[in-house]
């Protein structure tokens, strides 16, 4: 399978115009999935330290209204997170698009409370398990953002057979770490581990971009940067397969 991770900016007008980029690059490398960052189609509401029932209904109809334009990558599967749920049920809940349908999946566990990122305080975690779902053929399975750094999970994923892990990230600028993050991930669940990420800035935030895949054993085989802010790779299920059966896995997936 072929996959495309990108970097995409908050600003909506230059969000706009790189989805036309994207589109275009999907179909030029006849890409079969698409990975978006965290809450793509809305502007980082959480920036700011005070929920808005009107802003996050917003963000919700924003998601709503993109998630119709998805079709237009051209692609056979999208991941990625949107904003669900009104009142006290609001969730950042991971979606897998394909041509049968949107299927909801993991909502988010992990939520930080600081500056730029006051995801605690405008929605709730999600539950304690993550269960993979299948798409394009494959086990895939959710860790939105912070939830990268509970390799736990990770690790419980790879027992469940999980093929790719997915990363939707809004994260700052301290890329390096994230990267780091996300090739531990890839090593003690013997999966891929792919990313995509937002640029730009919002309130306190400044968002660092860096998309990647990362091999089963924690070899990047791609990155994203301002210059080149989409990637698409080949990933094959039985390298993963493989890498189940081989050390660090072997000794830590049976138990």
């Amino acid at each position: 399978m072929k996959i495309t991770v990108c970097e995409l900016p908050d600003d909506r007008a230059a969000f706009t115009s790189e989805w036309g980029r994207l589109v275009r690059h999907a179909k030029k490398e006849a890409t079969d999935m698409v990975l978006l960052p965290e809450i793509p189609f809305s502007s980082w509401i959480f920036a700011y330290p005070k929920f808005d029932a009107g802003v996050w209904k917003d963000a919700v109809e924003e998601h709503r209204t993109w998630m119709g334009k998805v079709p237009e990558l051209g692609v056979e599967a999208v991941l990625g997170s949107r904003p669900i749920g009104t009142g006290r049920g609001r969730f950042n809940e991971g979606f897998a698009w394909s041509k049968g349908g949107v299927a909801p999946s993991h909502r988010k566990r992990y939520l930080p409370d600081e500056a730029g990122y006051y995801e605690a305080r405008w929605y709730g975690r999600g539950g304690r398990r993550f269960v993979p779902f299948d798409v394009g053929g494959w086990k895939v399975g959710f860790l939105i953002c912070s939830d990268l750094w509970s390799m736990g999970d990770a690790r419980s994923y790879g027992r469940q057979g999980v093929g790719l892990i997915a990363v939707p990230r809004c994260t700052g600028l301290s890329t390096d770490k994230w990267l780091a993050g996300g090739r531990v991930a890839a090593v003690v669940s013997g999966a891929y581990c792919a990313s995509s990420n937002r640029t730009g800035e919002r309130g306190a935030a400044r968002f660092g971009g860096l998309g990647w895949v990362v091999d089963p054993d924690g070899q990047v085989l791609a990155t994203t940067s301002k210059e080149r802010p989409f990637a698409t790779v080949e990933i094959e299920q039985a390298a993963a397969e493989k890498a189940k059966k081989t050390y660090p896995r072997d000794s830590l997936l049976p138990g």
